[in-house]
């Protein structure tokens, strides 16, 4: 099978095999403030991911790209809609062009359509520092994403067996770079000692990519003869993985994502201690369901609930609200008293007086 024949074939199963909804938002509670002491219109959603500035800690996450003009379609509609609502986007990895030449411009498009956005590049870690290079130069990136896919290269019939030397890699590429680099899960999670062995490299973003959305292991899965079910189930979810991700105490950007679809599950992400929310899957089936206006308008939409949510809570601003009180309950509270993270300095914390 080609390598864009298979990028497409992600595409139609991440749609025709959705995604779990179970990333652990459902476990996360606020608490309710009777005073907020806060107005709608004087609501900020700007953030930093690393040391860039967005005006939206939304961001459109990796999809597709080096599956022929289909793909390069969905990241021309996406690309539009990054420009129209001003979020950020990252493409799907580019090992498909730079192995094969032909398959750039599926990439190059995202640049033509948005000159002056946030644009991240994707490579996996199994990626040299030229290649690096490369993806970075292909669309005039502003970050690059090294996405870590254990699980799904392990499902995956024709995928990589050998993790060797992945973080002298990543080190290698972080050294040599000069953009931010983001290193990501695609879908499984993100424990505190992962997140140490890459702050250990020089690594300063992070997307925890956790359970609960597009399952890579159910997508490769439906392309095996025999399925390997028990990976179906496995990862960390999203919000268990945030305070994985947060418990490393480091000076260390987190970017969440992985299943999460409402402004609720963003505002709960951010307060968990998030910079930034990827949102992939979500968005591609509105755009393939309804078009290129509905993905606007859903984006629309998430911004101004989550200005309404953050009134409700006090907080003025991202920084605030990642001080907002939070209570936890079911699995991911025995998870992380069974981790033995400190839940208390979240249920305990307040926003300051204003």
């Amino acid at each position: 099978m080609t390598r864009a024949k298979r990028k497409w074939d992600h595409i139609q199963y991440a749609l025709t095999t959705g995604q779990t909804n179970n990333a652990g938002f459902d476990c996360v509670s606020f608490v309710h403030q009777s005073l907020p002491n806060t107005s709608l219109s004087k609501i900020h959603l700007g953030t930093k991911i690393g040391e860039l500035q967005l005006s939206s800690p939304i961001f459109i996450n990796a999809m597709t790209g080096g599956g022929g003009a289909k793909t390069l379609e969905i990241n021309r509609l996406l690309a539009r809609v990054a420009k129209e609502t001003g979020v950020g986007m990252a493409v799907g990895s580019q090992m498909a062009a730079i192995k094969n030449s032909e398959e750039r411009f599926s990439y190059e498009i995202v640049r033509k359509e948005n000159p002056d956005g946030l644009i991240f590049a994707n490579l996996g870690s199994e990626a040299t520092v030229n290649q690096a290079k490369d993806a970075v130069e292909m669309i005039q990136a502003d970050a690059l994403q090294i996405h870590v896919n254990v699980v799904q290269e392990l499902t995956m019939p024709e995928g990589d067996r050998d993790f060797s030397h992945a973080l002298m890699r990543i080190e290698k590429i972080v050294n040599h770079l000069d953009v931010s680099i983001i290193v990501k899960e695609v879908g499984f999670g993100m424990s505190r000692e992962a997140v140490e062995k890459l702050k250990g490299v020089g690594v300063n973003i992070v997307d925890v990519g956790g359970y609960g959305g597009t399952n890579f292991s159910k997508i490769e899965n439906e392309r095996r003869e025999r399925v390997l079910s028990f990976f179906d189930g496995w990862g960390i979810p999203t919000a268990t993985s945030i305070v994985e991700a947060q418990s490393h105490n480091s000076d260390i950007t987190i970017l969440a994502s992985g299943g999460i679809q409402t402004s609720m599950d963003i505002a709960k992400a951010i307060a968990l201690g998030a910079n930034g929310v990827g949102m992939a899957g979500y968005f591609l089936k509105i755009l393939v369901d309804s078009g290129y206006e509905a993905v606007v308008k859903e984006v629309t939409s998430l911004h101004e609930e989550l200005k309404i949510i953050m009134t409700a809570i006090g907080a003025s601003n991202l920084n605030e609200l990642q001080l907002a009180p939070l209570i936890f309950k079911g699995e991911v509270l025995e998870w992380l008293q069974q981790r033995q993270i400190n839940t208390h300095t979240y249920s305990t914390r307040m926003i300051h007086a204003k």
